[in-house]
Order: C-alpha cells, then sequence, then structure tokens
C-alpha cells in the first residue's frame, strides 16, 4: 500500500487499512465504523492499575497546535509487551461517553503512523460516535484475523495454530503472543474466576495440568483408547455393542464404582452420536472417528499461555516455550488439523454441551468451518507434518 506521501506501507492488520483508505478519502464516517467494530487500547503503567483496577486514567498531551490530544490505538499499533506497561480495553462508545471536559480537545488514534485519525470531542460530535456505533454492527462467530508482523512460520506459528480455535472464537489474532489478547484487568479478573489463578505460581501449575492433559476428565480416552484396541484386533470398527461392553468390563477389571461404569457406557452411546453429527456438519470424514481428545486441552494451553503474558503472569519466552510445546504434544498426538479439530470440539461439548448442540458446539463447528476453508487459515498453510 502507498501512503499519500508515496511511501509504501504494509497495514499490520485490516482494521489499520481500512482506516488508512477511508482517511485517502477523506471518509471520517467510515473511519468511525472501523473504529466501532474494535476494541480500542488505552496505555497504562502496571503499577497504576494493580492499584485501582476500575479507574481509567487517561492523560493527555498537548500537540504543536496547542489541542488537547487522548491517545488510543487499535489492535494492530499496539508496541511490544513491557512487563511494566499494560492496556485497557475501550469501546468507541466509552470514549464517548468519557467525561471530556474543554474546549480543543482531540481524539487521536494511532497518532504518528499511516492510520492515524484525528477526531474534534466536542459534544455533538461525541453524539455522532455514539449514533455510529449504535448503527455500526460488531462482528459474531469465528473471525480469522492475523498480524502481518506476527508468527506465519515456524514452530511458534504452528503452536499458535493449535490454539486457533478460541483464537477466532475470541476475535484476536491467531498468530501473536504479545502485548494483549483482551484487556490487562478483564484479563485478571477471567483469570482468577474461571481457573482460580491469582499470580505466577497457580498460572504455572494450571498451564502444566493442560499441558498434561490431565485438565479434561480421563474417561472420554478411555473409552476411545478401548475402540482403537478393538479395532487394530478386528481389522475393522467394532460394533457399537462390542465396544460398550468392553469398555464397561474394562472399567469394572481396574476397580472402577458402579457410577463410573455407568458413566462410561452412557459416554460410548454420547460419543456414537456426536459423532454421527460431526459426520453430518463436515467435522469428520464421512468414515472419519476421534481418537482422542487430548486437543482440547493442547488448544487451551496455547490460549492460556497468551492470557496468563497478558497478566505478566510470564514472559514472553516462557509463553513461546509453553506454545511451541502445546504444538509438539498436538503434532504426536494427531493425524492432521481436521483430526486436530475434530478432537478438539469432541472435548469442548462432552464436557459442557450436554447434547444440546449449543453455543460449545456451535463455535467449535464455526470455527473449523473458517480454519479449514479460508485461504488465509494456518491451517492451509502450515503442514501438519
Amino acid at each position: 500500500m502507498a501512503t499519500a506521501t508515496g511511501i509504501s506501507w504494509a497495514a499490520p492488520t485490516e482494521t489499520e487499512w481500512l482506516l488508512h483508505s477511508a482517511g485517502l478519502r477523506g471518509d471520517v464516517e467510515a473511519q468511525l465504523r472501523v473504529l466501532a467494530r474494535e476494541e480500542l487500547y488505552i496505555g497504562a503503567p502496571k503499577a497504576d492499575v494493580d492499584a485501582r483496577p476500575d479507574l481509567v486514567h487517561w492523560p493527555s498531551y498537548r500537540d504543536p497546535s496547542g489541542w488537547l490530544c487522548k491517545p488510543v490505538l487499535t489492535r494492530g499499533m499496539l508496541p511490544p509487551w513491557h512487563p511494566d506497561w499494560v492496556f485497557h480495553d475501550v469501546s468507541l462508545e466509552w470514549i464517548a461517553d468519557f467525561g471530556w471536559r474543554g474546549p480543543n480537545q482531540l481524539l487521536a488514534v494511532n497518532a504518528g503512523t499511516p492510520a492515524q485519525l484525528f477526531l474534534p470531542a466536542a459534544p455533538e460530535h461525541r453524539a455522532m460516535w455514539r449514533r455510529v456505533h449504535e448503527e455500526t454492527e460488531r462482528p459474531r462467530g469465528a473471525r480469522l484475523i492475523a498480524l502481518r508482523h506476527g508468527a506465519l512460520h515456524g514452530p511458534l506459528a504452528y503452536g499458535l495454530a493449535c490454539g486457533a480455535h478460541l483464537a477466532t472464537g475470541s476475535g484476536v489474532p491467531w498468530n501473536e503472543v504479545g502485548t494483549v489478547h483482551h484487556g490487562y484487568a478483564g484479563q485478571l479478573a477471567a483469570l482468577r474466576s474461571s481457573w482460580n489463578i491469582t499470580e505466577p505460581t497457580s498460572f504455572r501449575r494450571q498451564l502444566d495440568i493442560l499441558l498434561d492433559a490431565r485438565n479434561s476428565p480421563p474417561e472420554p480416552d478411555f473409552v476411545l483408547g478401548v475402540r482403537e484396541e478393538l479395532r487394530a484386533g478386528l481389522g475393522e470398527p467394532p460394533p457399537a455393542e462390542l465396544w460398550r461392553e468392553t469398555a464397561a468390563g474394562h472399567a469394572q477389571d481396574i476397580g472402577l464404582g458402579d457410577a463410573t461404569v455407568r458413566h462410561v457406557e452412557e459416554l460410548v452411546r454420547r460419543i456414537i452420536r456426536y459423532e454421527a453429527r460431526f459426520r453430518a456438519d463436515g467435522l469428520l470424514e464421512p468414515d472419519g472417528r476421534v481418537t482422542t481428545t487430548v486437543a482440547y486441552d493442547y488448544a487451551r494451553a496455547v490460549n492460556l499461555a497468551r492470557c496468563g503474558l497478558e497478566a505478566r503472569f510470564c514472559t514472553p519466552h516462557e509463553a513461546e516455550q509453553a506454545i511451541v510445546y502445546a504444538g509438539a504434544l498436538s503434532k504426536s498426538a494427531h493425524r492432521s488439523w481436521e483430526d486436530f479439530s475434530a478432537g478438539y470440539a469432541l472435548g469442548r461439548v462432552l464436557r459442557f454441551d450436554e447434547e444440546s448442540y449449543g453455543p460449545f458446539y456451535q463455535q467449535s463447528l464455526d470455527a473449523h468451518r473458517v480454519l479449514t476453508e479460508h485461504e488465509g487459515s494456518p491451517w492451509r498453510n502450515l503442514p501438519w507434518r
């Protein structure tokens, strides 16, 4: 892309390209629509946010003409990760409702870059921001985003691609380890509520559990392993009743209680029904099957490493090591991206979906379709082996 000065510029994401293009046309409303669809970021010292996570202190700077500017960044323009500098994630609506005071104030978006935008912040302008935000539909469903300067090749990109289900579902770049996953204060709260992670030690403990495939219950892989043993012995897929009876018998032989044995029998039935739905929806080939669900833990390990980095519970090197390791574990456990995806989906729905085929199922299916069909998907550009 050529800028107004004729200098070539490669926009880091589509967002910055759209801002730049609309700016060249002088189309401010188009730029506002871009901003209304995206999270925007306000930088802050980590110590300040740790002291008051509920407070967004948003300092201004004065430009050469004397206007007071409040700076925000789009995701692609965020600086490299720094241990002492974090970001609040905000919306255009939040910015419009912020307590702006005094005349001659500007919202400075990506100042000093080809994707920069300076917006007067008088009440009538902020009313337009609110209107555009209300009228603009935010992206929903699986959304494939990549950073031009993110990992695209090699072991790190491979490991990140193993976390792409969650990245596409969350609307974050699949190939970024760095500065922001969502927003520092919100990330701390999410780790605390969802994982009981509050500091580096508990983060490392949970990450290790995922990398050891010990977060998910063991019964699904137990019954899938029984099917693989029967298949190897018979030279063909075992009948459903033989699989169910053998799995229940093995469970009894190793001393599992009656309730667990009944759970194993029902699990076989549930897997059969889920696999039939997977085949109908394209998650499995017509004769496909799932052999293990460890992909669900490995994919979440990638996601947790990224979240832990934003929370400053690890360093970039530690996060990258965990992501590369998760990729290597995934490669050893599965045969292809499609096989990995089906294993991930089965692990997720067996744990949360209860055969409702609700959001846990639909999100997995949407991500699978995007990642297997989109020409820019890492699954289309990184060979499994």
